[in-house]
């Protein structure tokens, strides 16, 4: 562990002599750096900047324990240099590639396991258990809702810094909302550059164990020698994996601890070849290990195919009673005019798109729609919309129920008729609700997402969670 420590410390050195500053090569200069890293810059200009600012205040080993947090978000950058100047490598090379990220979120977690009688075990807690969102990069295809999902692990810890110093020591309560931020602020960074996965270079060389920024300074700027080869990532049963079985075959090998090394089968000195020269002249068949790991051809030859499948055809049509809206793309200009009150509107996997319904209609579905805008009358039912994405609505008349589950990133526009509006969220997250002024603006309100749930001696009573905001 001491000498991972200091490969650790010495990988840091050097990106420390290449990056001056956030967005600064050591010519102080941004020019050349992929947008992506430049806005990954601002972050660590920003939210970072922020925590490791509050965190040297506090001190002891909440500094120690941010002075970490910061190197692995150094490495990570220079992961995404890379990626800003490589196309995407081989599987095996790539988990080389993520090797100095999984090292530094190692550092962090066992600092938290040597420090379990610290005063700020609570800090080391919070810190360790949402670290592991650094490993967004190898989250494809969800890498948001992947950082999200850590940051929630955090929040136990933080809200009882928060309970025990809200009223005593503003610092703690301002540490908290600083730590935080970085990862809220990453996934907003995540869904503008990065919302199916890293992205890479399409042009430049292929990415490999040994590739080196040409953006980075010629002295000095050498990446940390590499240690021993790691072992190969799992091989991804099917692009339908769940994130918690990503995220065990990327940090398996990590969480073994000390219990890595229980493999490894030991040498004796008479079949060491430096000390038993026969051995080198001995014939016969060399007996040799297990093939590296490859990744299946038939999971490499699926992109091409699908790429090539033809898509579903696009339609805007009546049938019966249903007006059916499917596969749209890039429609910006989509009417439904001659509607009657028994109709319903089903949209159906439509994307960059906008929808105009016309008249009073029974009941609208949004099923499975990205960054699609929709612009209604009145309906008299309900306005569902269910597994989608950035999607925009807004009501010209009145609603009784808009219904929003398993959806990420939803603005709900009312109009002065429909305030009495309930709106109904399961599973969920980014919703707002905007709600309009007497001068014609509108002023936004978040859903809550967070809830408290305690037993009142008769039955379970959940309440909105505040203490974080």
């Amino acid at each position: 562990m001491e000498r991972l420590v200091e490969r650790l410390e010495k990988a840091v050195e050097r990106l420390e002599t290449v990056c001056q500053g956030p967005g600064m090569c050591a010519d102080g200069s941004s020019k050349g750096v992929a947008q992506y890293v430049q806005a990954f810059d601002a972050l660590l200009a920003g939210p970072a900047a922020e925590y490791m600012k509050i965190s040297k205040e506090v001190g002891g080993d909440v500094q120690k324990h941010a002075e970490m947090v910061h190197a692995g978000l150094m490495s990570e950058r220079a992961l995404l240099v890379m990626a800003s100047q490589h196309q995407q490598p081989a599987e095996n090379v790539f988990s080389s590639l993520l090797k100095p990220i999984s090292e530094q979120i190692q550092v962090v977690q066992n600092f938290r396991e040597k420090n379990r009688g610290s005063k700020v075990f609570n800090h080391l807690s919070a810190v360790s258990e949402s670290i592991p969102a650094l490993g967004w990069v190898a989250m494809a295809p969800k890498p948001g809702p992947y950082v999200k999902e850590m940051t929630d692990a955090a929040m136990f810890y933080t809200n009882r810094i928060l309970k025990e110093y809200k009223d005593v020591d503003k610092k703690q309560v301002d540490w908290v909302k600083a730590y935080l931020s970085i990862w809220t602020e990453l996934q907003a960074y995540i869904k503008e550059y990065h919302t199916t996965g890293l992205t890479w270079s399409k042009t430049g060389p292929v990415a490999t164990e040994g590739a080196k920024s040409p953006s980075a300074p010629p002295a000095g700027a050498a990446p940390p020698p590499p240690g021993p080869p790691p072992p190969p990532a799992p091989a991804p049963v099917s692009s339908s994996t769940d994130d918690s079985a990503s995220r065990s075959a990327l940090f398996a090998q990590i969480n073994r601890g000390e219990g890595i090394t229980s493999g490894l089968r030991h040498v004796s000195d008479d079949m060491k070849t430096h000390k038993n020269p026969a051995l080198k002249n001995q014939g016969g068949p060399v007996r040799s290990g297990p093939k590296p790991f490859t990744a299946p051809k038939p999971a490499c030859n699926a992109n091409p195919s699908q790429k090539t499948s033809p898509k579903a055809p696009a339609l805007l049509e009546l049938e019966g009673k249903k007006w059916r809206v499917e596969n749209q793309e890039n429609a910006t200009d989509l009417v439904i005019s001659d509607t009657e009150l028994k109709q319903v509107a089903y949209v159906f996997k439509c994307t960059n798109s906008t929808l105009q319904i016309k008249g009073k209609i029974n009941s609208i579905t949004l099923d499975n729609c990205k960054k699609l805008g929709l612009v209604f009358d009145d309906v008299v039912g309900i306005v569902e919309i269910i597994n989608s994405r950035d999607v925009k609505v807004q009501v010209m008349g009145k609603v009784p129920t808009i219904s929003i589950n398993k959806t990420d990133g939803c603005h709900v526009y009312l109009s002065k008729n429909s305030l009495d509006c309930e709106i109904v969220s399961a599973k969920s997250s980014e919703m707002n609700v905007l709600i309009p002024t007497e001068g014609g603006d509108f002023t936004e309100f978040p859903v809550p997402e967070q809830f408290k749930t305690v037993w009142n001696g008769q039955k379970l009573v959940t309440t909105v969670t505040e203490i974080a905001g």
